[in-house]
């Protein structure tokens, strides 16, 4: 019997397309997906950008580069304060120090090579060719020296784990990782840095898998600190840890231990900002722009998606709002927290990532287009263990960004991208999905068709004058439907990870 499964999994092996770079080494496969991914990136970037010729206020492209302008030119103290020389109305400073920092560093990096570009109020939408080239280095360098390393320090760790036998996944796992669609749009298209944030959480997790829980903590703060979204995963970091230092010798020790170096590496960061509670406030202030409302554009999530039937706005005070938004998001994380209190592990953890992300997604104040890229990095991440949703999910991500692709003239790169990311889906040798249950296929083909034909439909026709975002809301509501389908069995999938446990042990006293 050995023989037979070592010979049918050579068969498996040779008919496998990632076989080939496999055998060279983790170094190799990382270096050849990692330079295609690079390329694709460059590609990419070639084509607009939000806001592109876009005035008064122009973009996203404007905001990272008025930025750069305000901390090179004014004292740290006065990076986050409203002032004549810095107009918060004007694309203020909306992230926590470390995104400050990092617009610093690239600021100076525009000002040795193009002065102009982040010349005192001169270089308001400033779009010189030069200047854009460098600003778009920017993101790649981010990508190169941050997500990269951190992507490849999760693949030596979990493919190290003596469960995953077939490493001929590795390279798929590489490259889903390294050439995610929504990722590559959002950052090289439309003109983020979300890489950074993305890639410290990467690190952090990383540094879970393999126990080195002080490292992932450091990480996780750093990716905190980098973009207050990234609190997206606190719940899954916080029930995860706990879990795990109640089971240890000394429990109030660990947790101390815990504690004080996310309270010092806090400290270490927003530093200049510690001179003064006012100093803290203004800071603290630009991160939650609650006077945005609970949403703004289409989005698909719950309060987006109910407000067709429930008009929130209208009907609650932004104060009752955020305490609802509250209550919704506290209310839908505690399943998955509550399963790593009581029996933390290192698959389950992967699972609550994603089902506390997409608690913060359906249900928190003031959610963005961009904001599904968090629950579809651990997505990305368990993406071996589960194929087929990270497949579906990944699609509708997409889609639910489609409009906004559209307004950034980026339609192009988009449907590349997602021809790339069929391809990869479908390489020989990968798990294959299938549906024995006809009235279950017959479903999804359905969906898939409307999938498809809403792409078109948006492309080719015009909305009634009377309902002029028609087509972003029937857009919004499909991939709310899929979101909450997710969820929902990623949380029972989390849940049932107990039960081989619990087979075993009554098997054994029945013995």
């Amino acid at each position: 019997m050995e023989k037979e499964n070592k010979v049918k999994d050579t068969a498996s092996d040779d008919d496998d397309c990632w076989w080939w770079l496999v055998q060279k080494g983790t170094t190799a496969v990382f270096i050849t997906v990692g330079l295609f991914a690079l390329l694709v990136r460059v590609a990419v970037s070639l084509h607009p950008y939000s806001g592109a010729g876009n005035p008064p206020k122009f973009g996203d492209y404007e905001a990272q580069r008025h930025w750069m302008e305000i901390t090179i030119n004014l004292p740290i103290k006065e990076w986050y304060r409203n002032s004549s020389n810095n107009d918060l109305r004007y694309w203020g400073l909306d992230y926590p120090p470390l995104t400050a920092y990092q617009s610093f560093i690239h600021g100076l990096f525009l000002k040795f090579f193009h002065p102009d570009s982040v010349a005192p109020f001169a270089s308001r939408g400033h779009e010189s060719y030069l200047g854009k080239l460098l600003m778009r280095w920017t993101v790649l360098s981010s990508d190169a020296l941050i997500f990269f390393p951190a992507a490849l320090y999760f693949i030596i760790v979990y493919y190290n784990q003596s469960s995953r036998t077939r490493k001929s996944e590795l390279a798929w796992h590489t490259a889903v990782l390294l050439l995610s669609p929504c990722l590559i749009l959002i950052d090289h298209g439309h003109f983020q840095y979300n890489c950074i944030s993305l890639g410290f959480t990467i690190g952090a997790v990383a540094a879970i898998l393999s126990g080195n829980d002080l490292v992932a903590s450091v990480l996780y703060c750093l990716a905190l600190n980098h973009k207050q979204m990234s609190a997206y995963f606190a719940p899954s970091f916080f029930s995860h840890l706990l879990g795990k230092c109640l089971r240890r010798k000394y429990p109030i020790l660990e947790v101390s231990k815990l504690g004080l170096l996310v309270l010092g590496t806090f400290a270490a960061v927003w530093w200049p900002y510690l001179y003064s509670t006012q100093s803290i406030l203004e800071v603290l202030s630009r991160l939650a722009p609650f006077e945005r409302g609970i949403f703004e554009d289409y989005v698909a999530n719950f309060w987006c998606a109910s407000s067709i039937l429930i008009k929130w706005k209208r009907l609650f005070t932004t104060e009752s709002l955020k305490l609802l938004s509250l209550t919704a998001t506290v209310i839908t994380c505690l399943p998955s927290m509550v399963q790593q209190i009581k029996s933390p592990s290192k698959r389950g953890f992967l699972y609550a990532l994603l089902n506390s992300s997409f608690s913060f997604y359906l249900f928190s104040f003031q959610v963005h287009e961009k904001s599904i890229l968090l629950p579809l990095l651990p997505a990305t991440l368990l993406a071996v263990e589960e194929p087929f949703i990270f497949r579906w999910f990944t699609q509708f991500a997409m889609l639910s960004m489609f409009p906004l692709i559209c307004r950034d003239n980026l339609v192009v790169p988009y449907l590349a991208l997602l021809a790339l990311f069929v391809l990869i889906m479908n390489a020989p040798g990968q798990h294959r999905v299938r549906e024995s249950n006809y009235l279950g296929s017959a479903t999804m083909f359905l969906i898939l068709c409307c999938y498809f034909v809403l792409h078109i439909v948006y492309l080719t026709m015009h909305p009634p004058e009377k309902y002029p975002f028609l087509f972003e809301a029937i857009i919004m509501n499909l991939c709310f439907s899929q979101f909450v389908l997710v969820t929902l069995g990623c949380n029972i999938k989390q849940w049932l990870l107990n039960r081989p446990a619990k087979l075993e042990e009554t098997e054994k006293k029945q013995i």
